[in-house]
């Protein structure tokens, strides 16, 4: 039966923070604001673009007016891929996964229309056979049915998928499934993310190994 490898986006594939943080300050500076660090823009994302908005205006002591998140998207969707990169190994590893017979699919609480420009233009568009963005279901990540149906979509089953990622949203989306996760190191999650996992990558050249004995038969 066909094995599929469900994969985080942001701070799993690629090391986003840098545009996200661009995107905020500008966001922020149009209504004199100042804006943020990018560790502290790291510790924000991970549940989609409407939370990181509200992070991002809470922690000036504000709410987010009614355009602020249109705006954000406007913004952030044009510059998705400035400075973002994907992580050390992504492209190569993706190849040995696909070559190796794994179905592979990305589950992402950014929303479906920016995950797919970012994707596209660092070239790794073509690996997977579903992107399931934040706003692709009626629910997004910890809830399973994000997960779940953006499995369906690339052709796999619970019990023979693997998910990846470095948040606590992927973990518990996984867990209620009964799939196991692996928690990326080199992400934006701390260990207390990684104390969730089933196993732990350091590297993502790590994960063909890992995912393959997590699903040995």
């Amino acid at each position: 039966m066909q094995r599929t490898l469900v994969l985080d986006l942001d701070g799993t594939l690629v090391d986003s923070v840098p545009d996200l943080a661009a995107a905020l300050d500008r966001l922020m500076a149009a209504r004199a604001l100042p804006g943020f660090t990018e560790p502290e823009v790291m510790r924000m994302v991970g549940d989609g673009a409407l939370v990181l908005v509200e992070r991002a205006f809470a922690a000036r002591g504000r709410v987010p007016d009614s355009t602020a998140l249109a705006e954000f998207l406007a913004d952030y969707g044009a510059n998705a891929a400035v400075r973002t990169r994907a992580f050390p190994g992504v492209a190569e590893t993706l190849r040995i996964l696909r070559d190796a017979g794994w179905a592979l699919a990305v589950c992402t609480n950014k929303p479906l229309a920016p995950a797919r420009t970012l994707l596209a233009a660092l070239g790794l568009d073509g690996f997977f056979a579903a992107i399931g963005g934040g706003d692709s279901f009626p629910v997004r990540k910890p809830d399973p049915g994000h997960l779940l149906a953006t499995l369906q979509a690339a052709g796999g089953t619970p019990a023979r998928a693997v998910m990846a990622g470095d948040h606590h949203n992927d973990m518990l989306a996984a867990s209620a499934l009964g799939m196991p996760a692996i928690f990326a190191a080199w992400g934006y999650g701390g260990p207390e993310v990684g104390a969730q996992a089933a196993a732990v990558a350091e590297r993502f050249s790590d994960l063909p190994a890992i995912a393959g004995r997590l699903l040995a038969d």
